[in-house]
């Protein structure tokens, strides 16, 4: 008997028990309606900030299709004037061109 008292190591059995206390104890803590209710509004403040940035994510999207827009459009009218611009160079290329020594 006097053998397993000296391998009994009350120093890890002494931790055990109190780790099995403090997870009891734990567990009726974070069960209890206090923790529940800390639990339900840290849950609506990230609800919030999700609906916050949501707004902010739609709002930079509508900004962002509308400067595509205005690209396309720059572009497009910058083509136009180019083709302009082009169809002016060639028609006074085609047009014959008086003789100064007449």
């Amino acid at each position: 008997m006097l053998g397993f008292l000296k391998k009994f190591d009350v120093k890890k059995t002494g931790l055990f028990a109190a780790g099995v206390l403090f997870g009891t104890a734990g567990v009726k803590v974070l069960g209890s309606k206090d923790a529940k209710k800390l639990y339900t509004n840290c849950t609506a403040a990230v609800l919030r900030a999700k609906e916050c940035v949501m707004k902010t994510a739609t709002n930079i999207q509508e900004n962002a299709e509308d400067i595509y827009a205005e690209a396309q459009q720059i572009n497009e009218d910058r083509a136009t004037q180019e083709a302009a611009y082009e169809d002016a160079a060639e028609t006074e290329a085609e047009a014959p061109v008086a003789d100064e020594a007449e």
